[in-house]
């Protein structure tokens, strides 16, 4: 049930949803605005852990261990990107690859994606007028976007002004900090410098502010909360809720690892939002709400080792 709500929450959003900096992600009812996606991201995670729970058995087959979750994936991946919300498409293509494994789907079927993966591409990267109808065009002019991307990725003082300015005030306020940092709530690339200061680029002015020190103490307070919700899963009562908290701290995990790569020029930039630090009304209460999901699993085993 809360996956077909997802799904007509995003249909809702690709419809009439609102648009801001031109993206359409956000479903405005007067009173209160909130992102669907955030939504989609735990609804994948519940709908995958509750079959792989049913068929734990039978994982190892096509019919069990693919065809159901590769079907949810690609109908979720498809309104997602119609948004377009591209990070927000790769994070739930990677948990679900990672619950696939960790549920038992045999690594055979990962090769065949792959595979598959690389055939699309070199047809779409190298053949694009081969396309049906308008959409070798369509594919042509998000190549030629995202071949910009990669080359400020590169070097993005090459374009300092334009698509560079963001990676390039990330590294000088990393660069700010230092050791100490300037002090909390010193940083001056917050004003009018970093784009997205509270948000995509928080991690960039924690940086400048808390210096080496604070980031690296970020960076492992996000590490031991991946680890504990590895843990809680192991000791999980049931399949269920073991596949649950597996997905939930992965999504934590990956989140966190995305953005403080974008942050520092790791990876070419994409919006994706650190998890209980990026402002957010959405992503912040399903991230909340979550994390009381994987207590429950946790109180759940500690009361089965009580009885």
């Amino acid at each position: 049930y809360l996956y077909i709500f997802c799904i007509i929450l995003l249909v809702a959003v690709d419809a009439f949803g609102a648009i801001s900096k031109g993206a359409q992600r956000w479903l405005d009812l007067g009173i209160v605005r909130f992102q669907p996606s955030e939504i989609a991201k735990f609804a994948v995670i519940a709908i995958f852990a509750h079959f792989m729970s049913l068929n734990q058995k039978r994982m190892n087959t096509l019919r069990h261990g693919v065809l159901p979750y590769v079907s949810i994936l690609v109908v979720v991946s498809a309104l997602l990107i119609v948004e377009p919300h591209l990070s927000a498409t790769i994070l739930v293509c990677a948990i679900g690859g990672i619950m696939m494994i960790v549920g038992g789907t045999p690594l055979k079927y990962f090769g065949i994606a792959a595979g598959a993966a690389v055939a699309c591409f070199v047809v779409v990267f190298f053949f694009p007028n081969l396309l049906p109808g308008g959409v070798g065009e369509m594919v042509q002019e998000k190549l030629a976007h995202a071949y910009q991307r990669i080359e400020v990725w590169q070097d993005p003082f090459l374009d300092l002004r334009g698509d560079g300015w963001q990676t390039v005030q990330s590294l000088y306020a990393i660069a700010s900090g230092g050791f100490m940092g300037v002090g909390l709530g010193n940083s001056r690339q917050k004003y009018m410098y970093i784009s997205e200061p509270q948000n995509d680029f928080v991690f960039a002015v924690v940086c400048e502010e808390l210096g080496f020190v604070g980031a690296a103490v970020i960076i492992i307070l996000f590490a031991l909360l991946v680890w504990r919700g590895f843990v809680i899963a192991m000791r999980a009562e049931d399949k269920f809720g073991a596949l649950l908290a597996v997905g939930l701290t992965v999504q934590v995990g990956l989140q966190a690892f995305l953005n403080i790569a974008v942050v520092t020029n790791t990876i070419p930039n994409t919006g994706i939002s650190l998890p209980f630090f990026s402002y957010g009304g959405s992503s912040l209460i399903m991230l909340l709400a979550q994390m009381g999901v994987i207590l429950s699993v946790s109180r759940g085993s500690k009361l089965r080792k009580s009885v």
